[in-house]
């Protein structure tokens, strides 16, 4: 099996002048710049091989540049949501053992060099700034060296060169370990579901730290398509922002979903991205009613809807001429090597892309089976011709005097309000009840959202009566990660603290 590196080589030496990477800016990287540029910044770093580098970059250049230079000279190398401040990034760079970190000296108003400096001093490891509101004219804003003097780039492709850690719905981070081998196996759902080609454009706005990034980063190196990298995503103008570089495929979460529909609103009624043939969509499932939303407005036939976890990245993978009803609502089949399996509800996979364990052995116990299946915790069925569903969380079942009720499902059925602009479900602790059922809501611009509205639409769309939240909270915006998954523990947290 090839390296990260190997992809690299191999694709500036077939296509040496595809362009690859760019950004808003107007900078390019071939696939060659990708290669020589990597080999000076690992140059200029000076990391030897094994050594922990965590960086924590925005979704840039210099962040791509960086992760295949770390590839190139052999560190384990450990990205960081830029978004995380002290708290998470001391734990994270505890379990990870950190000898480096790389951080812009200043990114959207947070110092991150000082952050970095005051955890190094008490870990004990360097520092590398990055100063991103520098002009880079054309080039790059990342320390440089010759690379004559670098010693040979690693061979072995199962070696654990890769630490990510869980991205933010739980209470304290969890490591996961991953190999070359591991991380390119991720990108197979890409490369055969979307197929892209030198035609094709993607922006992303998305953390490229997420294990997301190195999914998509391989993909690009394995077919083709261009990646477009932009640091900041900001609802008011992303849409508009994107629009200028000609995408054929938008993703990723509801608030990026949302975003489109609001700028081709502002636009009129001429096509916002003519040349767009497909949505993409991973990290958190996407409600029905928002899919239905993208096809009347863009002309798109349901959204490319991916699954997976940082542990089993991109596990299942729809393919663009899958039938229109199981593009809306399924996630697609098991992509090449992996199988699904269903085991009291919850789904259950194995395959090339499984991680190799986390940072803290003692989690690994509870993370298989006893047939060696990895639990993803997630709740799902398996159709006849192999598509699955994932139908919610084995921790986001609400359970009402003895009845399970799925929270996705509800969330599903309020997003179909007009009145309701964003919708989140949780369970809270009752005396009568064991839990009560609450919905958290974002009411629609100038809409007025009310408990008995939410239970009367919700009676109409055929939902049982156990599933009618008792409680509602209309609230200005639902917390999310970065990954737009919801951050329910800050909800619950935020509703049972309050007097």
């Amino acid at each position: 099996m090839p390296t990260v590196w190997d992809l690299v080589v191999k694709a500036a030496a077939n296509h040496p002048d595809r362009v690859l990477f760019s950004d808003e800016r107007g900078r390019t990287l071939t696939t060659t710049d990708l290669r020589d540029r990597a080999e000076e910044v690992a140059a200029g770093l000076g990391v030897a091989a094994g050594q922990v580098v965590s960086w924590q970059l925005p979704t840039c250049l210099e962040a791509v540049v960086l992760l295949v230079a770390l590839a190139r000279a052999g560190a384990v190398q450990n990205p960081i949501i830029p978004i995380l401040r002290d708290g998470d990034v001391k734990v994270i760079c505890e379990d990870a053992g950190t000898d480096l970190m790389v951080v812009p000296v200043r990114w959207r108003g947070f110092d991150h060099g000082a952050m970095a400096r005051r955890l190094g001093d008490e870990r004990g490891f360097s520092v590398v700034t990055v100063d991103l509101e520098a002009d880079p004219g054309g080039g790059l804003r990342l320390p440089g060296g010759d690379p004559s003097g670098l010693a040979p780039p690693p061979t072995d492709d199962d070696v654990c060169r890769w630490v990510y850690f869980s991205s933010g719905t739980t209470a304290r981070p969890k490591g996961v370990r991953h190999t070359d081998r591991s991380v390119i196996a991720s990108s197979n759902g890409v490369t055969d579901g979307l197929r892209m080609t030198d035609g094709d454009v993607y922006p992303i706005a998305w953390p490229i730290a997420h294990i997301g990034g190195i999914a998509m980063i391989n993909a690009a190196l394995r077919g083709g398509g261009r990646l477009v990298m932009f640091e900041t995503f900001d609802p008011a103008d992303i849409g508009e922002r994107m629009a200028r570089v000609e995408p054929t495929l938008l993703g990723s979460a509801v608030p990026f979903f949302r975003a489109y529909l609001d700028a081709q609103r502002r636009h009129g009624p001429g096509p916002l991205f003519p040349r767009l043939r497909a949505f993409v969509a991973g990290g958190a499932p996407t409600p029905a009613e928002i899919i239905r939303e993208l096809d009347e407005a863009f002309g798109t036939r349901g959204i490319v809807n991916s699954w997976g976890l940082t542990e089993f990245p991109i596990a299942t993978y729809p393919e663009l001429d899958d039938p229109p009803e199981k593009l809306a609502t399924t996630v697609g089949r098991p992509v090449t090597g992996v199988e699904v399996r269903v085991v009291d509800g919850e789904l259950r996979v194995k395959g090339p892309q499984c991680f190799a364990g986390y940072t803290d052995p003692a989690l690994d116990r509870e993370a298989f089976d006893e047939d060696g299946w990895l639990r993803t915790g997630d709740l799902g069925a398996v159709d006849q011709a192999g598509y699955v569903t994932v139908t919610g969380r084995l921790k986001d079942v609400i359970i009402r005097n003895a009845e399970n009720i799925s929270a996705l499902e509800v969330e599903d059925l309020l997003l179909r309000h007009p009145d309701i602009a964003d919708a989140a479900v949780i369970g809270l602790p009752d005396a009568r009840t064991g839990e009560r059922v609450c919905a958290v809501v974002v009411a629609a611009e100038g809409r007025e959202v009310t408990l008995e509205a939410i239970g009367r639409h919700l009676v109409a769309q055929g939902a049982t009566r156990q599933k009618i939240p008792e409680q509602l909270e209309v609230v200005d915006a639902i917390p999310r990660n970065a990954m737009g998954k919801i951050v329910k523990a800050a909800l619950r947290s935020s509703l049972l603290d309050r007097p």
